[in-house]
């Protein structure tokens, strides 16, 4: 089935748009696939033809069809398993974005067409990086039904969100590197959450670190309204730490009024955040009518940290309520110093 395009699929089937040469290469080009580019054999690929786009982040299991990777890209640790991690890579000066393969070879596929997530059944798993090297606390369930998780759409695999917000008020924050972290109150009851996971009430847990900090409990039973507060939480241990900070830092993007299921506007997210206490991502820029090109955001993301390490790129949001458009747009300067 296609993809929601607000939402990420790791594998999909796509159409190969433009094939341009690279300068003083005999064997290799450039193949293009929605705002992505990757290096390919010269020849290989021809606009319009059907192809199997893997996207940066894929982790590809061990099969006889993948292993020309694995000299470059095999991977075996005991968080993923054994397999072939897909990365932003440089060849012959050219930044390459995930892995293009002919949709012939894959006769499992020959009942899907253009768009369809392929993930699940070519059994691509995303590379999962440990995010903290500390203790996160006492995990006592899967994150509650209904309280979503963060994971923005990268822009170069939804083009389309562009034309969507075309015109429209809209926000740039920077996205800061950490793990997200969610705090909640709903009917009197306060709760934290990893991405995935809730976590029980510990004033030494990491995950309730933004409670404590902020005195949330009082605070938001003070307000008495249901709501999902969503942050980057960043700091010591935590993703190496880019920012350099000297203790737990919460960092709000997301403000989700419970009852009605909409999230807050920009205006109403950073007021009531101001009114707890509490930080919000750093605003890069804020405008009435959105025109933006896909190279011109992908400049606005290179830059660094106050820290001086490059920053992982910034996060668009249309700023009225409710925000129906939000993509990433990550530093390739950063992805290319990536380290496993």
């Amino acid at each position: 089935m296609p993809k929601d395009p607000m939402t990420r699929a790791l594998v999909t089937i796509r159409e190969v748009g433009e094939v341009t040469p690279i300068e003083d290469s005999d064997f290799l080009e450039l193949a293009h696939v929605m705002g992505w580019q990757c290096v390919v054999k010269k020849g290989e690929f021809h606009t319009g033809d059907r192809a199997v786009y893997f996207e940066v982040d894929s982790f590809l299991p061990e099969e006889e069809r993948y292993e020309f990777l694995r000299k470059s890209s095999f991977r075996e640790n005991e968080n993923n398993g054994r397999g072939f991690r897909i990365r932003t890579v440089k060849l012959r000066g050219q930044l390459s974005q995930g892995l293009i393969l002919p949709v012939n070879n894959f006769p499992e596929l020959n009942e899907h067409t253009l768009s369809d997530d392929v993930t699940d059944i070519l059994r691509v798993k995303k590379w999962y990086i440990p995010e903290i090297a500390t203790t996160s606390g006492i995990i006592i369930g899967n994150r509650p039904y209904g309280i979503p998780a963060s994971d923005e759409i990268r822009i170069q695999s939804a083009l389309e969100l562009l034309d969507m917000l075309r015109g429209k008020p809209y926000y740039i924050t920077t996205k800061m590197d950490g793990t997200s972290c969610i705090v909640y109150y709903i009917n009197g009851h306060i709760g934290c959450c990893s991405r995935n996971t809730e976590i029980k009430d510990d004033a030494n847990a990491l995950y309730w670190a933004p409670v404590y900090k902020y005195g949330l409990k009082e605070k938001l039973s003070a307000l008495g309204k249901n709501i999902v507060l969503t942050g980057e939480l960043c700091g010591f241990g935590i993703q190496k730490n880019k920012l350099r900070l000297p203790s737990y830092e919460w960092y709000v993007f997301d403000w989700r009024d419970w009852d009605s299921g909409e999230y807050v506007s920009y205006n109403e997210m950073t007021a009531n955040c101001s009114s707890l206490g509490v930080p919000c991502v750093p605003t890069e820029e804020v405008g009435d009518s959105f025109t933006y090109t896909l190279n011109e955001l992908l400049q606005k993301a290179r830059g660094k940290y106050p820290s001086g390490i490059d920053k992982e790129g910034i996060v668009v949001r249309h700023s009225t309520a409710p925000h129906k458009v939000s993509f990433k747009v990550l530093n390739n300067d950063a992805l290319l110093n990536e380290k496993d």
